[in-house]
């Protein structure tokens, strides 16, 4: 192994970029909710930070790139054991295997935190705590092992994810939707209005979210090269047509253009180039982010038609967003922008790809919703108060009930 300096460094940016992106998530998501609830929010992510941090160091990081197994990776990492020494199996670095096992901390930081989005309101913080914990380790790593790893099914297969279509948003748009449906909508939706209290702060987590996502993306290129670059400039390039997406759509469809769907929008974008990011180039990205921006737009209606809570629109942003950039992939990716990928139908490679891509966002969505849900199940039978917020705590809201403060302070003491 031959250590680069320039790669090194570049990740290490990256790595802090990434792990920014949990603060910006909690903004978007803090400024959606009722004032009475920002801090249970903003809360939920940022225990994110702490538990998984220390999960992935013990236990987690082993579970999704140790050994050579096609389903789930052994102990071989387990405490960190040689994990500053040995690269995954497979894996070629020229940064040292320490940097890599914190890079890919962050993304496991930051997975299930966007679940938090869709359970708005009406979880227990201990519930999600536990909850949390286990989902890392039962989902997020084996999905992590099938995609990431080159010892993974997927990975074999041919599937690819540049830096977490499947992985990261697929994963948690589905889970959400498995967590919302045994927690029950929120008191009082769809009837009465609960609308986001501090939009400013919205649009100021959607730009750090923006910010961190270079790291997210371009820095899974792991060094600092041409796919890295080409990686960066598709982000922006997706997130600007994700906007503009959805936008268009928003004011044929209602009349007006609003900063939440500007946001909503650019964060649908994200979210379809992030397993795209290093394997498309030209306008691809441009098409990429605009249809998945006024297909978002659409599906974030879908929970009125259907009846499930979802309280920030997880599953109409991620899940959707996610599905259509890993599908898109089997469209617009070259080899010519990356050698290590392989060519979509435009780029003359045929429907194989595509097939591919469907297979493990398939797979991603069958293995997610079901164990989450066994997991929300469980948990909702076994722990004392169940994992919702009683009535009148839902009523006083999660800041005062769950963590005994206010987010803001309305009187003049």
């Amino acid at each position: 192994m031959k250590i680069n300096a320039g790669d090194t460094a570049w990740v290490l940016i990256s790595t802090a970029l990434v792990l920014f992106m949990t603060p910006g998530l909690a903004l978007f998501y803090g400024g959606m909710v009722r004032a009475k609830n920002v801090l249970g929010m903003l809360m939920q992510n940022f225990f994110s930070m702490g538990l998984i941090t220390v999960l992935w160091a013990a236990i987690g990081y082993s579970l999704a790139f140790g050994g050579t197994g096609p389903w789930i990776g052994n102990f071989d990492f387990a405490w960190l054991h040689n994990a500053h020494l040995v690269a995954p199996p497979g894996l070629e670095l020229t940064i040292p295997p320490a940097l890599f096992m914190t890079y890919q901390m962050m993304f496991a930081v930051i997975t299930p935190a966007l679940i938090t989005g869709a359970i708005a309101d009406r979880m227990r913080f201990s519930a999600w705590a536990i909850f949390l914990g286990l989902w890392a380790v039962l989902v997020y790593s084996p999905v992590a092992h099938w995609v990431f790893a080159p010892a993974g099914w997927l990975f074999k297969r041919g599937a690819l994810d540049f830096a977490g279509g499947t992985v990261v948003h697929v994963n948690a748009g589905v889970a959400a939707l498995a967590l919302i449906i045994v927690l029950g909508k929120r008191r009082g939706w769809p009837k009465h209005p609960m609308r986001a209290h501090s939009l400013p702060l919205t649009l100021l987590g959607t730009g750090i979210l923006w910010f961190g996502w270079f790291g997210f993306n371009a820095g899974s290129a792991l060094a600092a090269n041409g796919v890295a670059v080409q990686a960066f400039l598709n982000t922006t390039l997706a997130a600007a047509a994700g906007m503009l997406g959805w936008l268009v759509v928003e004011r044929l469809r209602f009349g007006h253009f609003t900063t939440l769907g500007a946001a909503s929008g650019a964060v649908a974008g994200l979210v379809a180039i992030t397993p795209c990011a290093g394997f498309v180039g030209g306008m691809a990205p441009v098409i990429i982010g605009a249809l998945t921006g006024a297909a978002c737009f659409w599906a974030v209606h879908l929970k009125f038609r259907f009846g499930y809570d979802d309280s920030l629109d997880v599953i109409g942003v991620h899940l959707v967003g996610g599905i259509l950039g890993s599908l898109l992939l089997g469209l617009f990716a070259d080899v010519s922008v990356n050698a290590a990928g392989r060519n979509g139908v435009f780029a003359g490679g045929g429907w194989s790809l595509l097939g591919e891509q469907a297979i493990a966002v398939g797979a991603t969505v069958v293995f997610s919703f079901v164990v989450t849900l066994v997991i929300a199940l469980v948990l909702k039978a076994v722990m004392p108060g169940g994992i919702r917020v009683s009535e009148e705590d839902e009523e006083t809201g999660l800041d005062l009930s769950q963590h005994s403060e206010t987010g803001y302070a309305f009187d003049r003491v």
